[in-house]
C-alpha cells in the first residue's frame, strides 16, 4: 500500500489527488494531509480518508479552527515547519507535493532530502532552486515525477527512447483565454476576464499565468532541470484543444507525444503508480468523433512573458528565484487591480535586471533574494 502525503490537499491538484485516490484506494492510502487556512474543507477530507495527520500551514488559523471537527483518529498540527516535518515522515512512501508558489520548497526539499517519490505539481520548487533539487535527489535516491500535464508527457516520451539522442521537447500551451486577441486588446482586460480560461480549470494564480503564458515560462525553466536539457533545447507551440500535452523530438526526426483529453487526474495517477498503469479515472479520448488539433508558433510580441521564461533557463542561478516570487506578488496585486495586465511582465523584469545575479547560489541565497524579490515588486509603480 502506497502511503501519501498530499501536501495541498484543498487545491485544484489536491482535490483531483483525492479523485484518484478514490478510484484507487486498493494501491493508496492517504496518511498525512495539508492545507493553507481552509480547515473545514480539510476537516471533511480527514472525515472521508482518516489520515494520522493533518496540517494547517497558517498558524493564524488556529484560533478559529474547532478542532473536534476532525476525526479523533487524526492529530492536527499548524505551521509551515510541521508541512516540513510530515513530508519526511519515515512511514509515506510518495509526497504529492502541491502547494502553490514558493510555499512549497521546503516540504519538496525535505520530502527529496529524505528519499521520497515525489509527484511535483509545485513547479516553482525547481523554477527556484532546480540545480540545487536534482542534485539533491541523486544523492538521496529520491524519483522526482512530474504532476505538469506537459512535464508528464515529456517523462513519458521520454520512455520511448535514450536521454542522448533528444533532440529537443516541445511544450504545449493552450495559449490562454486571449489566445488570438492584439496586444491592444488584451492591455485592458480585467481580472475576471484573464480568470475565464478556455481549457482547464485551475486555481486563480495559475490561471492568470496562464493568461500572460507565464505559467509557460515557468515550465520552461522547470523543463530545463527536471529533464536535463539545455535551453536550446526546449520549444513552445500552441495547441488551443489540449489534446497533445507535449511531445519530444529524437535526433532521428522521430517524434513522439502523449495524447489524452484535458484532465489533471490522469498524470496525477501516472505520478502514484508509475511504472505500473492503473485503470483511467479520467475520460478516454473519443478517436470515433471528428477531431482537428491546431499548432502554431507563440505570439512572443503580444506574450512577452514567455521570453523571459526562456532567458533565465539560458541564465540560471538565482534568476529563477527572483522570477518566480517577483511574478506572484505582481499576479495578486494585478488580482486586486493594483496593476495591469502587461504591468505584470513588465514589473518582472525590471526586478529580474535589478537583482545582483549569483550563478551558483546556496538555498539560503535563493531564499534571501525570493524575499527581496517580493519587497521589490511590492512597492513598485507603474
Amino acid at each position: 500500500m502506497n502511503q501519501i502525503a498530499l501536501l495541498g490537499a484543498t487545491g485544484s491538484i489536491g482535490t483531483s489527488c483525492l479523485d484518484v485516490v478514490r478510484a484507487h484506494a486498493d494501491q493508496i492510502q492517504i496518511r498525512a494531509v495539508s492545507a493553507h487556512r481552509n480547515w473545514r474543507e480539510l476537516a471533511k477530507i480527514c472525515h472521508e480518508f482518516q489520515p494520522a495527520v493533518a496540517i494547517l500551514a497558517d498558524e493564524t488559523v488556529q484560533n478559529e479552527a474547532i478542532l473536534s471537527d476532525f476525526p479523533s483518529k487524526t492529530e492536527v498540527r499548524f505551521g509551515s515547519e510541521a508541512v516540513t516535518e510530515v513530508a519526511a515522515f519515515e512511514e509515506i512512501d510518495t509526497v504529492v507535493a502541491a502547494i502553490v508558489g514558493a510555499a512549497g520548497l521546503a516540504s519538496s526539499y525535505a520530502a527529496v532530502k529524505a528519499g521520497k517519490r515525489v509527484a511535483i505539481a509545485n513547479k516553482e520548487t525547481l523554477v527556484v532552486a532546480g540545480p540545487i533539487i536534482m542534485e539533491l535527489a541523486r544523492e538521496s535516491g529520491s524519483e522526482l515525477i512530474p504532476v505538469d500535464s506537459e512535464h508528464s508527457a515529456i517523462f513519458q516520451a521520454l520512455l520511448a527512447g535514450n536521454q542522448r539522442d533528444v533532440a529537443k521537447i516541445v511544450l504545449t500551451s493552450s495559449g490562454g483565454p486571449f489566445r488570438g486577441l492584439s496586444r491592444e486588446e488584451i492591455a485592458s482586460k480585467t481580472p475576471e476576464q484573464a480568470l475565464k480560461h478556455p481549457t482547464w480549470d485551475m486555481g486563480p494564480k495559475i490561471t492568470i499565468d496562464s493568461a500572460t503564458l507565464m505559467n509557460k515560462a515557468l515550465e520552461v525553466i522547470e523543463a530545463r532541470w527536471l529533464f536535463n536539457l539545455q535551453a536550446e533545447q526546449i520549444e513552445v507551440v500552441v495547441h488551443p484543444q489540449s489534446i497533445v500535452h507535449s511531445f519530444v523530438e529524437y535526433r532521428d526526426g522521430s517524434v513522439i507525444a502523449q495524447l489524452s483529453p484535458p484532465d489533471m487526474r490522469l498524470p496525477i495517477q501516472y505520478a502514484l503508480s508509475y511504472p505500473q498503469r492503473w485503470e483511467a479515472v479520467a475520460p478516454r479520448f473519443d478517436f470515433k468523433t471528428n477531431q482537428q488539433l491546431d499548432f502554431s508558433p507563440p505570439d512572443l510580441a503580444t506574450f512577452p512573458a514567455l521570453k523571459l521564461g526562456f532567458d533565465v533557463a539560458k541564465l540560471g542561478g538565482t534568476s529563477g528565484s527572483v522570477l518566480n516570487a517577483a511574478n506572484e506578488i505582481a499576479v495578486s496585486r494585478y488580482l486586486q487591480n493594483e496593476l495591469s495586465f502587461y504591468d505584470i511582465e513588465r514589473v518582472c523584469r525590471e526586478v529580474l535586471s535589478a537583482h545582483e545575479f549569483i550563478a551558483s547560489p546556496t538555498l539560503d541565497e535563493l531564499v534571501a533574494l525570493d524575499d527581496w524579490a517580493r519587497k521589490e515588486t511590492t512597492l513598485w509603480q507603474p
